[in-house]
């Protein structure tokens, strides 16, 4: 219930801030002077301020975001020798990877997790669950570290944002050129929008961003080869593919939606599903590491 709240709230902070920025650019309104045709200027101008615009807004709150829905603990000062030795071993391997020291927690799940997230490379949080420290050895909860700092070094979290952000754009422009002329075409409104082109554009937009959305989750896809392969660098080829084979045995704890993307694994359960996984299979992840 705690983790709604704060994603409806959240969002509701982002479209209010977001009406407040169109309003004063002057694109609120998506029509020419006379209310006929589209200003497609405006529109798209529209489109991309709702769409980068959220899509930033959820990357620079996610380190508080991803605080807040797991429970997430911040070491500050290490109050025994496990924590101690994850700031040691993140910090040796944000050296290595020539970022900034992350901000490391602890999160109360007896299941087998971790993430990263952050606005900058210089900027970020490694998170790992209380069960993956319980279950793992220290080397394979090493390359789990490794895999969330190659994440944090290769830019993901930008990268994924400027994606997404793009896809946006030209779902809510080409919707809204969709509902634009149904309306005008098939229901011959003359000026001004009907209930028509609301729900043409809803509907385009549903649909629209299905499509979107299985193109960001195939980068999705490819980034985590390129975080297993950065993992392999940094701890050990054979210690993530262990990494990676403890997980196939175990199950991995149920990150908050926002959170999915950036953890360490996330199964498909049937086939459409698939299209829209943000991981690969973990057997596909462990073969392309045994080929090297």
């Amino acid at each position: 219930m705690k983790r709604i709240g704060l994603f409806l709230l959240t969002n509701m902070a982002i479209l209010l801030v977001l009406s407040v920025v169109l309003r004063l650019l002057g694109v609120d309104r998506i029509l020419d002077e006379q209310g006929v045709g589209l200003d497609l200027t405006a529109l798209l101008i529209f489109s991309a301020v709702i769409g980068f615009g959220g899509a930033f807004i959820s990357l620079a709150m996610s380190k508080w975001m991803a605080k807040r829905s797991t429970g997430a603990q911040v070491i500050t000062q290490p109050r025994n020798a496990t924590e101690q030795w994850l700031l040691h071993t993140v910090a040796r391997q944000a050296k290595q990877a020539g970022i900034g020291m992350p901000e490391v927690a602890i999160f109360n799940s007896p299941q087998v997790n971790a993430f990263a997230t952050g606005m900058t490379k210089n900027s970020s949080l490694v998170a790992v669950s209380a069960g993956l420290l319980n279950t793992m050895t220290k080397e394979e909860a090493e390359a789990v570290l490794a895999h969330e700092v190659s994440h944090i070094a290769n830019g993901d979290m930008v990268t994924l944002t400027l994606i997404q952000g793009v896809v946006n754009t030209f779902v809510i422009f080409l919707s809204r050129v969709i509902g634009h002329f149904v309306d005008r075409v098939v229901f011959k409104t003359q000026s001004g929008h009907g209930p028509a082109f609301w729900i043409t554009s809803i509907v385009a937009q549903l649909v629209l961003g299905i499509l979107a959305s299985i193109i960001v989750m195939w980068f999705s896809r490819y980034r985590e080869y390129r975080a297993d392969a950065g993992g392999a660098e940094l701890a050990g080829r054979q210690n993530m593919i262990a990494a990676l084979e403890r997980l196939q045995r175990g199950q991995s704890t149920a990150l908050p939606d926002e959170l999915v993307a950036f953890g360490i694994n996330n199964k498909a359960r049937d086939t459409f599903s698939k299209l829209l996984m943000t991981h690969p299979p973990l057997s596909e992840r462990i073969e392309r590491l045994r080929r090297g």
